[in-house]
């Protein structure tokens, strides 16, 4: 599939369907540049979980649980860390050549079940679950949420070392498109892989950063093929914010229903051609 990204307003109900889908709080990791050169320079990054994209107003995402990955896969310090009420900030420096990548990842367990006549809900992990023997509970629905938010920046020539797919997830495999060297007006393909493997229909939704400041979101919307490609093309400069789920059935634990649900969200800068 192929969708382009335009400055124009969208039908009524394709925005209806994808308002929907954004209007929930948005998690983003946000570099000051995304493609530098020199010997060791720095880059700072923002976090949050917003309502407007890049704009922090809702609450800070803690810098302890997102990690920096330089292009020989070393982790790298974060420096000048800082956790605000409703922003976090830190900043690294570049010492190797390559493409770095900078991420959070979590896991957790939901479950929900109706008891007495009101809805019930737990978080924890497996072994919380088992103990307390909710398997046994009527109607009850686990959940595993496997979420990534990533961002990527470059220093010198990009590469994709550290961009590796690990197999578990839901994940990018960057065969086709480099997330440092886009431009505007040329085609980009991803490829989606899910615990290694190429993740069809997989549900994709890129939107241009700073939308506080547009009556609409001019997103674009689309799921993968049954390779796991998804191609798009960015008519306008800028940063752009890209999220992906899937959400599968997965047998059962300890005789409970179980469904994964899967995220991956990556801020990205397109450079004007």
């Amino acid at each position: 599939m192929k969708t382009t990204l335009k400055s124009v307003v969208l039908g009524s109900a394709l925005l209806g369907v994808t308002a929907s889908s954004l209007l929930a709080h948005r998690a983003w990791i946000l570099p000051s540049t995304s493609i530098l050169s020199g010997e060791s320079p720095w880059v700072c990054f923002d976090a949050a979980i917003s309502n407007d994209l890049f704009f922090p107003n809702h609450h800070a995402m803690g810098t302890e649980a997102i990690k920096v990955t330089s292009p020989s896969g070393k982790e790298v310090e974060k420096q000048f860390e800082k956790d605000g009420h409703i922003r976090s900030s830190f900043e690294i420096q570049l010492e190797e050549k390559g493409t770095y990548l900078i991420s959070r990842h979590r896991l957790g367990y939901f479950a929900s079940w109706q008891e007495d006549g009101e809805q019930q809900r737990w978080r924890g992990d497996l072994e919380e679950f088992k103990s307390e023997g909710l398997a046994e509970k009527e109607g009850i629905q686990l959940i595993e949420s496997d979420s990534k938010t990533v961002t990527y920046v470059t220093n010198g020539a990009p590469d994709i070392k550290a961009l590796e797919p690990t197999g578990k997830g839901l994940e990018i495999k960057f065969d086709e498109s480099h997330p440092n060297d886009l431009f505007t007006g040329e085609e980009v393909a991803f490829t989606f892989l899910l615990d290694g493997q190429p993740a069809e229909d997989v549900e994709v939704f890129i939107v241009k950063g700073n939308d506080r400041f547009r009556d609409t979101g001019n997103e674009i919307e689309g799921t993968t093929t049954s390779e796991g490609k998804f191609t798009f093309t960015v008519e306008e400069a800028g940063r752009y914010w890209i999220t992906a789920s899937s959400s599968v059935d997965a047998g059962e634990y300890e005789g409970a229903p179980k469904q994964r649900r899967s995220s991956y969200t990556a801020t990205v800068e397109v450079l004007p051609l």
